[in-house]
């Protein structure tokens, strides 16, 4: 959580972007009702001068905006900001959708309309994470499973020697796999220690940013690290092992 000249704790900071002004404004009372700071901004441009300006702990982007479209704004965001948490707010049900968003660099993902408490909730779990520089202890040792070796001092993912950038959500869905490394995590606890709660909607999400990891991380199926195991979760394997088909969590 930042904090101000005397020491004391700020609320975290809110970016809401929306072109739908009403919306905008109801999303800034429940936002200040839940003791965050709502920075509002109604157009791409309006929302990275506030990126700048603001260093927002959490960001709401909708889909639907000229000049540009939510999509672009998602990557210009996540380009700026590598670990900036993204929830997309949007009317846009199509699963199409939902897999672009999420590929962009978005976090989550929630559709309108929405329960206020619901979404008031996943916020404030995205902020809180946001506000973190490391979820983890400085001193935290480095992990090693096959070619994959993670620092969590720096979020530095290094694959056969090449070093990579990890986002936020990447950096914890991994290091929870790798902590606990041939052993099966289930999807459950996936969605709570990662995105900080686990409902149905959240699943899919889940499987999206998996598939994202994977493809970051070229874990194709015949060189397989990341195991899917049907109806219950995950296992990262000790060694690479073929897989034969794709599976959903």
């Amino acid at each position: 959580m930042q904090r101000s000249e005397n020491g004391g704790a700020l609320a975290s900071r809110v970016l809401l972007v929306d072109d739908d002004r009403d919306l905008l404004d109801l999303l800034a009372f429940l936002v200040g009702q839940a003791g965050l700071v709502p920075i509002q901004a109604t157009t791409p441009a309006e929302a990275l001068r506030a990126l700048e300006r603001e260093d927002p702990s959490v960001a709401v982007v909708d889909l639907n905006m000229g000049p540009w479209d939510g999509f672009e704004l998602i990557a210009e965001l996540r380009r700026r900001r590598t670990m900036l948490p993204i929830l997309v707010l949007t009317g846009r049900q199509a699963v199409d959708d939902k897999v672009r968003a999420l590929d962009m660099g978005a976090d989550d993902y929630v559709v309108k309309p929405f329960a206020h408490r619901e979404l008031v909730a996943r916020i404030r779990a995205h902020a809180r994470r946001g506000e973190l520089k490391t979820d983890l202890a400085p001193a935290q040792a480095v992990l090693e499973v096959g070619r994959l070796r993670l620092d969590p001092s720096d979020r530095t993912l290094r694959i056969s020697g090449e070093v990579m950038r990890l986002t936020g959500t990447e950096f914890r869905l991994l290091y929870l796999l790798m902590r606990n490394s041939d052993s099966v995590v289930p999807t459950g606890a996936l969605a709570k220690h990662v995105w900080g709660y686990d409902d149905a909607s959240v699943r899919e999400v889940v499987r999206v940013t998996v598939h994202r990891l994977r493809r970051k991380i070229g874990d194709q199926a015949e060189r397989r690290l990341i195991h899917t195991v049907p109806g219950v979760g995950l296992r990262l394997r000790l060694e690479e092992q073929p897989e034969a088909t794709e599976r959903s969590l």
